[in-house]
């Protein structure tokens, strides 16, 4: 199965002037290069025409450590903790710690910089699930004069479970290879009463936190405890050409969420999963207003997002707001929704979503391509009068904006709900949505659902657009079929371009 954008045809990679592999991937990894040296690749296509050419050379390295030599089995029974975590911390700088084949138990293995990590292909990191053998992050941790952050749950610090995967403060780290991690989720397990803290909330699979210039690629990460890739206060990330697997039915089992991050790159991933695919977040009304650190300059590219609530997610917990989302060249199948912003009364004037781009998108019975939420009701006080009433509240501190919006070069085709949903509030409408080179088609035997999860929205199928509590709406070359009622129901907008 694919694990990112195909190409029209295979092509053909040589390696120094030998044939290494074929591939129909946009974005492709290679493997078993040799430290500090030279490369040149070419990539032909099957008629033997050049199409791409670069040099370049590998970094160097001080040292490999295989994990078995510190006492790993394996075996697939064995509890490989320790071992690898000797490895790991043992590993001098610019070295790199080899994990071969094999199937290694353990419960949370913790990064250290300078380090790299490699699982070989049939390498296979497989978690327990017995919670008493976890360690437990508390979440804010006070002193005299400033706190510690370390556990944190959907935008709260709160304690919970060291990740799987866990780095802390570490920088210059790279987790690649060919293998895969399982977090061996189940409904028997982590899954179970998930809305329940049992000692403390659910695991990462890949949990970030503080941590700069980070890399993963290549591996297969599938059945996460709870989000999969949790970046928390990060910086300089680069996530590439590998995929994110988990059930449909699992909860909160996000693909990638940075959270207060900047400087990050997402690309060549596939994404199957039980919630939205990327969800970029920036802490609940706490976390935002005592650090407002936005998650600022993402890039999302060449990844295809297949199943899940929503294929580029922001919020709800995102107080700290949103500056510099780009995503472009991505195909989207069978989301519910394609952008899914989240946000609501009482998140704060800090929460600002601005410069929110998409461009070159592909999307495929997405239930809504674009959506836009003020009012998003989930949390305890979701359903309070404040949260809920579309009556004009005065502007204060607690109030969110929603500033400017661009998609363009988009095709849409067998949609079911609503093609365009965006709804500000009534006391900070959204300043700007740009719509150019867009088109939207429904499916013939098109199902019924809501758009946003919001009070006073009910389900429908083929809606065309409907805006409300906008500025300034520009409308250039959009065109919707399968409609059924009004194509443009909009409302208190104040300039309309077409």
């Amino acid at each position: 199965m694919a694990r990112s954008i195909i190409t029209k045809e295979p092509y053909r990679i040589f390696q120094n002037g030998e044939e290494v592999k074929r591939t129909d991937t946009v974005i492709t990894s290679l493997y078993h290069l040799l430290p500090d040296s030279d490369y040149m690749i070419l990539v032909e296509d099957l008629h033997g025409v050049t199409v791409g050419s670069f040099a370049f050379r590998t970094d160097q390295e001080s040292f490999t450590l295989d994990v078995r030599e510190f006492g790993a089995k394996g075996d697939g029974e064995s509890d490989d903790t320790v071992c690898m975590q000797a490895a790991i911390m043992a590993c001098p700088s610019k070295g790199r710690v080899l994990i071969p084949e094999g199937t290694y138990r353990i419960t949370s293995i913790f990064l250290k910089s300078g380090v790299s990590i490699e699982l070989e292909r049939g390498a296979h990191i497989r978690a327990f699930t017995d919670r008493s053998k976890f360690a437990i992050f508390p979440g804010a941790i006070g002193s005299m004069d400033q706190e510690l952050q370390l556990g944190t749950w959907e935008g709260d610090p709160q304690k919970m479970f060291t990740g799987i995967v866990t780095g802390v403060d570490v920088s210059d780290v790279t987790i690649y290879g060919e293998g895969s991690i399982d977090g061996a989720a189940a409904h028997e397990n982590w899954w179970k009463n998930e809305k329940v803290m049992v000692t403390a909330w659910r695991p990462r699979l890949l949990f970030l936190n503080r941590c700069k210039n980070v890399r993963v690629q290549g591996v297969l990460l599938h059945d996460s405890p709870s989000w999969t890739v949790h970046p928390y206060f990060c910086e300089q990330l680069l996530f590439c050409d590998f995929a994110i697997e988990n059930p449909q039915i699992s909860p909160n089992t996000d693909g990638i969420d940075p959270e207060s991050c900047r400087d990050v790159t997402i690309c060549g991933i596939r994404f199957t999963l039980g919630d939205d695919c990327i969800a970029v977040k920036s802490g609940k009304i706490y976390m935002g207003r005592k650090y407002k650190t936005p998650s600022s300059n993402i890039h999302i590219y060449q990844c295809l997002m297949e199943n899940g609530h929503g294929a580029v997610t922001i919020g709800s917990e995102m107080a700290g707001g949103v500056i510099g989302l780009i995503v472009g060249k991505c195909r989207f199948s069978h989301t519910d929704r394609g952008l899914r912003i989240k946000t609501r009364r009482g998140r704060g004037k800090d929460a600002v979503l601005d410069n929110i781009i998409f461009r070159d998108l592909e999307m495929d019975q997405v239930m809504s391509p674009f959506t836009a939420n003020a009012f998003y009701f989930c949390d305890p006080d979701g359903h309070t009068e404040l949260v809920r009433s579309r009556e004009k509240y005065p502007v204060d501190d607690g109030t969110p904006s929603m500033k400017r919006f661009y998609f363009e070069n988009i095709h849409a085709k067998d949609c079911h709900v609503a093609a365009l949903w965006f709804e500000g509030l009534p006391e900070q409408k959204i300043e700007q949505i740009q719509m150019r080179n867009i088109e939207i088609s429904f499916a013939a035997e098109a199902k019924s659902d809501v758009p946003i999860m919001s009070e006073g929205v009910n389900a429908c199928s083929k809606k065309g657009v409907f805006v409300r509590n906008v500025k300034r709406l520009v409308l250039d070359n959009v065109r919707i079929e399968g409609c059924e009622g009004e194509l443009f129901e909009l409302h208190d907008v104040d300039e309309v371009i077409r």
